[in-house]
């Protein structure tokens, strides 16, 4: 039995590719260290550990591979943005036959699909309600309408006629969707079908020529929320379906196996999993609580947020959380963004806001002093905690919360020195990104809207600037016209995380409003008095959406450098407990974050519970033969031993 074990022992070696490289000569003390210790892995050889080693988790590069299909969007695929505004369509038709008093309100598209929202009275008065159970029969009237092959035709009336033909429909949330459509263009309408059974709603498009064009087997319902007419709790409360549709069941099947790697990697879960985060409802939502864990990750990413910039010309700055009343008026955050912002507090007779943006406060500190073209460009960055009012339905996880930290920048620069900036900004941003492992982007330009401030020549003088920096660095961008800022053109950038999915991420946004405004000006080199550039920027956009980006990114398996616990002892007897918190005190002067096990549970479980419920990079087992050599017997998560290393020479790998 001996003899058949080391033989079963030895072809198990043979068939590991990855250890071909080991296969001199194993460590005669390291094995009597390791046996001495009670290591289970006591036949391990000594492997050779890096940096690279210990901060890369083969688990995280084997799921950042690319997806095996990939998945269009409705920005870059008009017909795919076709088929899911037919699709809408249809699924609204089918509801409405098989629910006679549905009414529909909106049913616009999304990134991944599309969703409507319907009243249904019976419901509210206890009767039959629309559900996921209803799923099977919704598509199947959808794949006969499909069947079908109605025409799919547009149609040009008068406001009057519109309305007539809603009121004889007797939908009254489609007479305000008419009412809130600015006067001018004529009213369009898609009808779906002819003569009495036609199905129509008011609709800009675009659409299939046809119900046969849909493929079926590319369509599927997903979901079923609640929500309320216009966002607006005190109105009615609708149900929403959600569904998606793609141009290939292919191309579903891709969707739905991402969605499903996107449930096991949904931060609200792992959050309360790994004890990073919470969202307190005591205390109100959208409000977040880091706890001591999340809290050393942020911590992690805001030094190095904070040395970077310093490193590239930054100044850090600090403001305020509120301000007069009179700031936001001045500002136009008070008139444009009302509705975003908390209500006002009294402070001795004066309204006081809680500061929705950094922006304003920049401007004060710009203006509060003469400048000079000399002292241009100025770069001034700060991590604002900002605060905005969302409706409770709205609220999701990180995503959207109610208080945030920006990680807000302001640049104020001469007209020439414009390009040269945006240029700076993109390497940053790529350089931040990189860092946390996001190096696939999508870049869209948006230039001047038909509501706007500012001449024609900055306009044009910052759109070619912007085009230029994009230029310089070799992006390709989509350019999206008309989609800028009304006081400005920008840069957003999308990343794109381990499962394919895009996140709007950074952005990069000239302004000619608030210099304007603020009355903000610089002495130029002829002695006049001329208004700076100013540029917004934000490279994670929030801490608090940044952070649950990555928790998903990674399923929760930070890279050493972020991990809330590089290094975890797991200590064989309570007898060398001592030695584990003299190497715990000794990390933490280096600035390794370093826990010890309470060594209550055997020696596996103390590695499973590292592993693969704590997500622990780096372990090491320390029994009585490392305290009595100054040792750490190493473990890399996802790999296994790595070696005995002398503490301080283990230390030092994590530190780098």
């Amino acid at each position: 039995l001996l003899l058949l074990s080391r033989v079963m022992r030895l072809l198990a070696f043979l068939a590991l590719p990855s250890v071909l490289a080991f296969l001199p000569s194993p460590s005669p003390p390291m094995l009597s260290l390791l046996r001495r210790a009670g290591h289970p892995a006591s036949s391990a050889f000594r492997r050779p550990l890096s940096l690279r080693s210990l901060a890369t988790n083969p688990d995280i590069e084997e799921a950042a591979k690319p997806a095996e299909v990939v998945l269009p969007t409705n920005e870059h695929d008009e017909d795919l943005l076709k088929i899911r505004h037919s699709t809408a369509h249809v699924m609204a038709m089918a509801v409405q036959r098989l629910f006679p008093t549905a009414q529909v309100t909106i049913g616009p598209w999304i990134t991944n699909g599309f969703y409507y929202d319907f009243y249904l009275p019976e419901a509210l008065e206890g009767g039959e309600a629309l559900s996921e159970d209803d799923f099977k029969m919704i598509k199947k009237e959808m794949d006969k309408i499909i069947k079908e092959d109605l025409p799919i035709v547009r149609e040009e009336v008068t406001r009057s006629e519109a309305k007539r033909r809603i009121e004889t429909l007797n939908e009254p949330f489609k007479l305000e969707i008419l009412d809130s459509i600015p006067e001018g263009p004529p009213i369009t309408l898609y009808s779906m079908g002819t003569g009495p059974d036609a199905w129509w709603d008011l609709c800009a498009g675009p659409h299939v020529e046809s119900t046969g064009m849909l493929p079926k087997k590319a369509i599927q319902l997903e979901s079923v929320a609640g929500a309320y007419w216009r966002g607006d709790e005190s109105r009615e409360q609708l149900t929403r379906v959600y569904a998606t549709a793609w141009h290939t069941p292919e191309q579903l099947k891709a969707y739905k196996k991402m969605r499903e790697e996107a449930k096991k990697r949904d931060h609200r879960v792992l959050g309360k999993k790994l004890d990073l985060f919470s969202i307190q409802e005591d205390a109100g939502g959208g409000l977040v609580f880091w706890h001591p864990k999340g809290a050393k990750i942020r911590t992690a990413i805001e030094d190095y947020w904070r040395s970077t910039h310093v490193k590239n010309g930054y100044d850090i700055v600090y403001t305020p959380h509120v301000a007069n009343l009179d700031l936001w008026k001045t500002s136009g955050h008070f008139d444009f963004y009302k509705e975003g912002m908390f209500d006002q507090m009294d402070v001795e007779g004066t309204d006081y806001q809680i500061k929705p943006m950094n922006c304003p406060f920049h401007c004060l500190m710009y203006s509060s002093t003469l400048r000079s073209y000399r002292d241009l460009p100025l770069r001034w960055g700060e991590l604002g905690t900002v605060y905005r009012y969302e409706r409770s339905g709205t609220l999701h996880g990180l995503m959207r919360v109610r208080g945030f930290t920006q990680d807000d920048a302001h640049i104020f620069c001469l007209p020439e020195q414009l390009e040269d900036e945006i240029v700076q900004v993109c390497d940053l941003t790529e350089e931040i990104l990189s860092k946390f492992g996001f190096n696939s982007y999508e870049i869209n330009l948006s230039t001047r809207p038909s509501k706007s401030v500012g001449s024609d020549e900055i306009w044009d003088s910052a759109t070619t600037a912007l085009e230029g920096a994009l230029k310089r660095k070799g992006w390709e961008y989509t350019v999206d016209e008309g989609g800028g800022a009304f006081y400005g053109p920008k840069i957003d950038v999308k990343i794109k995380d381990a499962i394919g999915r895009t996140w709007q991420c950074s952005t990069v946004q000239c302004d000619f409003n608030l210099p304007e405004r603020f009355d903000l000006s610089y002495k130029s080199s002829e002695g006049s008095m001329e208004r700076p550039i100013m540029v917004h920027r934000a490279i994670f956009g929030s801490i608090e959406r940044f952070f649950g980006i990555l928790v998903e990114n990674c399923a929760g398996d930070f890279p050493l450098w972020l991990a809330p616990t590089q290094l975890r002892l797991l200590p064989v007897t309570e007898s060398v407990m001592d030695y584990c918190h003299s190497i715990k005190a000794k990390a933490e002067s280096l600035g390794v974050r370093c826990e010890v096990d309470s060594g209550s549970e055997r020696l596996p479980k103390q590695i499973r519970n590292a592993e693969q419920r704590d997500k622990v990079p780096v372990m090491a087992v320390v029994g009585v033969a490392e305290m009595e050599a100054g040792t750490l017997a190493a473990r890399k998560k996802g790999v296994g031993d790595v070696g005995t290393f002398g503490a301080d020479e283990l230390l030092g790998l994590i530190r780098e």
